[in-house]
């Protein structure tokens, strides 16, 4: 009697539910061969966990003020110590997962698909095509992200909401030149050819069966990125063009903890920490999506 497991493996697969599923089961199983992908995706799915339960993990208030209490070290009572204003950094560091969440995700839905659309139409039209929107894909290019994020945050004002806007927009250019090289892959092949051939619009081919091909690239790609979202946030969180008192924003509080780095180390380390864990999970769940999702090693997992 077959099992489970037989049904999703089967070569000859009855349906698309099956051969979708059974796909699914073969790029699980390859990931899960991974140690170093295994704990990126253990931290990245804690960093997630965290956030949506952040209520009930953290232990304090994350805004509330105690000046009676502080600049303690971590104890029983408070982990990770309290700040100049006394407030629980543990707390604060748990409620700041959600606003770096929030960050990667926005950032991610926002730029990706501008970048994957652009890099589409550039690589399968070509011509005068091609070479306005890559000219205007090089102008971003040639200027470093933070700096350019930093350029454009400051046009349109400090706030979380403005720091995700210019992160977004210096981000989505190499997106574009990923999409538009995949493109120039897959536009001369027989089956692209053969569905023009049918009548079907450029809109459609592009739509219903250039993107799709991009598809693994870019998760590849926007997986990678996250650590460097992650720390342009913080960068300009550092220096306040990012989330804006009380807000607890990883990079906001390690630039509030400079002044006592020496003597009260655990104000701006304890942060930093989360900074770090959190960008290694994502650059080795990145590390680990390329491995599998790469068609050169599909026949070898």
């Amino acid at each position: 009697m077959a099992t489970t497991r037989d049904w999703l493996l089967d070569d000859s697969p009855s349906s698309r539910l099956q051969a979708r599923l059974g796909r699914s089961y073969r790029l699980t199983r390859a990931l899960m061969r991974n140690p170093l992908a295994v704990v990126g995706a253990f931290i990245v799915l804690t960093l997630i966990l965290v956030a949506l339960f952040a209520p009930w993990i953290a232990t304090h208030s994350p805004v509330g003020q105690n000046l009676d209490m502080r600049l303690l070290p971590p104890s029983a009572e408070n982990w990770m110590g309290t700040d100049e204003l006394g407030r629980d950094i543990w707390s604060r560091v748990v409620y700041g997962a959600r606003i770096t969440l929030m960050i990667v995700a926005l950032v991610a839905v926002l730029a990706a698909p501008v970048g994957l659309v652009v890099g589409a139409v550039a690589g399968y039209f070509g011509g005068w095509t091609d070479r306005i929107l890559m000219g205007i894909t090089d102008i971003f290019l040639s200027m470093p992200k933070l700096i350019l994020a930093l350029a454009f945050v400051a046009a349109l004002g400090p706030g979380i909401q403005n720091a995700i806007i210019a992160i977004a927009i210096a981000t989505w250019p190499g997106y574009a030149r990923i999409a538009r090289a995949e493109t120039l892959t897959i536009r001369n092949s027989e089956f692209v050819a053969a569905v023009e051939l049918q009548g079907a619009s450029s809109f459609r081919v592009i739509v219903n069966h250039i993107l799709p091909l991009c598809t693994s690239s870019m998760i590849i790609r926007v997986t990678l990125d996250m650590a460097g979202i992650i720390l342009t946030a913080a960068g300009l969180g550092f220096i306040g063009l990012g989330a804006q008192p009380p807000l607890p924003e990883w990079g906001a509080m390690i630039s509030r903890g400079r002044s006592f780095i020496l003597d009260q180390w655990w104000v701006a380390t304890m942060p930093g920490f989360a900074i770090v864990i959190v960008s290694l999970g994502f650059c080795f769940l990145g590390d680990g999506l390329r491995d599998v999702l790469d068609p050169k090693h599909g026949d070898r997992q």
